[in-house]
């Protein structure tokens, strides 16, 4: 006698964000711990060394949060108006902002004092940068220059004015001192180098108005932002376009390297912050953000994220500790204990037990795991015994139904095999009858499960249409059928849509004949789109009404 068969059960993938390492690393993060300021962030700077300290630069002061406390380390007050881009500088002792006076205060961040403040710009000073010497403060102003400037004179040592509109985006070189980029809202981004004087060493036109610049590490890429486009550029190619993206739908304001400089992060004013593989500038996760986000800021270790939004908050997230993560799901770490334990069972094979001989251990014992067990499931114990009624109910409980919905088609699915599908269905009271009838409404939209649907419903309409039905059991026919014809006018729409894809294509494919060259020897083009079986099959049920 042959084993009995399983049900089986026809799973399909579930439609959603695909699972990759990346989403695994990035969604490590915590629950955002956020502080509200009075104004915009306008930009978030972090500390390149440990302790990692963030300078937040909104309204009229500039701000060193601790990452850890989320309390303000230090602060600075001393503008009259906003102050804009702070930046910290590499050994973590200065920190340097623009303000909207026109000038560039440098302060120290141990005892608070300011020390130089650098005048000569005629508009708002929007970003600032310490070169990678350390003696020298690149600064982009809204009067349309970039001026480098010397620490220990406060003079200044080089200006350039080629751009034709505001200067809000700048950035310096990791390796040279005298390199550094700036973007304008007269679409271009210049790079300048301070041993040549006369002007840009190279200039790209964005296409938009540029928001914020970055340059690789190893000096060679840079890139821009601004309207909804990434651009990618090679800086030993003269400026040459690699390539271009555009996967926000509202202007992006923030870039920020991540990873060891593997991922490229982008924040936009639609909310959301994108995670780029550098390699080939794919999308690897999305960050979401109850506010437009305007700056920043990941620590070198990507332990914390910072993003500063126009509400005025500020958001910090610190990567989950494998400490942590056991706190958070002491039963998910008891699982894995488990499963790291070994679980076997020893037992006496067959032909010793017949056979009276010495016992061997090495050939006489059998290891039983875990697997040997053979779980049946209730509806396949109602099925083995022919109880197709009980096999029904058993998948039509409301966890099952509404849970797992693809269990009770995958049931319904035996039942048609078998041809015990009426005998299942047939004398129902109106409690057991409004289950099946709520399941088949619920799901009958499903494409994946259209198929057998159609034939439970039509199979029970054959059942009760001579029927008496009681009011509860005639609304719920009546549901059905509405169901039904919404579908029916979705298809109906699919199909005026496909003669309308037609005519298009057709007209195309004629002027593209009369064009070429063979004299219209092509192939037409034949769109392929979902058919109106579904309408079909839909209006052969029972119309109750």
């Amino acid at each position: 006698m042959t084993s009995f068969k399983k049900t089986q059960i026809r799973s399909l993938p579930k439609i959603g964000q695909k699972v990759t390492a990346d989403t695994l690393y990035w969604r490590k993060l915590n629950f955002p711990v956020t502080v509200k300021e009075f104004g915009p962030i306008d930009y978030i700077d972090v500390m390149p060394i440990e302790p990692y300290f963030i300078a937040v630069s909104s309204a009229a002061k500039v701000q060193i949060y601790n990452p850890i406390t989320h309390q303000v380390h230090r602060h600075f007050t001393r503008f009259k108006e906003a102050a804009y881009g702070a930046s910290i500088r590499s050994d973590g002792k200065l920190v340097i902002a623009g303000c909207d006076e026109g000038h560039v205060k440098l302060f120290d961040i141990g005892s608070k004092s300011l020390l130089r403040i650098f005048k000569g710009h005629k508009g708002p000073v929007h970003r600032c940068k310490f070169t990678t010497d350390n003696v020298h403060v690149v600064s982009f102003s809204d009067d349309k220059s970039v001026a480098l400037w010397d620490l220990p004179s406060e003079t200044e040592i080089i200006k350039f004015s080629e751009h034709s509109d505001y200067v809000r985006a700048g950035c310096v070189s990791s390796i040279s001192s005298d390199l550094f980029l700036s973007g304008s809202f007269d679409h271009t981004v210049k790079l300048y180098d301070a041993r040549s004087p006369t002007g840009s060493t190279i200039s790209v036109d964005h296409g938009s108005p540029v928001e914020s610049v970055l340059m690789y590490p190893s000096n060679s890429i840079f890139v821009s932002v601004g309207g909804t486009e990434l651009r990618v550029w090679d800086m030993l190619a003269g400026g040459r376009l690699l390539a271009r993206v555009s996967q926000h739908h509202k202007t992006i304001t923030c870039l920020h390297l991540a990873s060891d400089g593997k991922r490229l992060v982008t924040g936009g004013l639609d909310r959301h912050a994108k995670i780029y593989d550098v390699q080939s500038y794919q999308v690897v996760h999305t960050l979401d953000f109850p506010s437009p986000v305007l700056s920043l800021g990941i620590t070198p270790d990507d332990f914390t994220v910072v993003a500063g939004m126009a509400n005025g908050l500020i958001s910090m997230q610190h990567r989950q500790t494998q400490a942590e993560a056991r706190a958070l799901n002491p039963k998910q770490s008891l699982k894995v204990q488990k499963k790291s334990q070994t679980a076997y069972r020893f037992r006496l094979n067959a032909d010793f037990r017949s056979v009276n001989r010495t016992f061997n251990p090495a050939t006489d014992v059998e290891v039983a795991t875990k697997t040997d067990t053979n779980f049946v499931s209730r509806y396949d114990m109602f099925l083995r015994k022919f109880q197709y009624s009980k096999a029904l109910d058993t998948v039509l409980t409301p966890y099952i139904r509404k849970k797992k919905p693809a269990i009770t088609v995958g049931v319904m699915h035996e039942l048609i095999r078998r041809n015990g599908l009426k005998s299942a269905l047939a004398g129902r009271d109106d409690s057991s009858l409004s289950s099946i009838l709520t399941f088949l409404a619920r799901n009958i939209n499903d494409p994946s499960h259209a198929n057998i649907i159609i034939q439970v419903v039509n199979t029970l309409l054959e059942i009760y249409e001579s029927s008496c039905l009681t009011p509860q059991s005639e609304k719920l026919f009546l549901q059905l059928q509405e169901h039904v014809n919404r579908e029916v006018e979705y298809v109906k729409h699919l199909m005026e849509i496909e003669g309308m894809l037609h005519i298009l294509l057709a007209s195309t494919t004629t002027q593209a004949r009369r064009g070429s060259p063979n004299g219209g020897q092509g192939s037409p083009v034949k769109p392929m789109l979902p058919s109106a079986a579904a309408a079909a099959n839909a209006t052969m049920i029972y119309n109750v009404g």
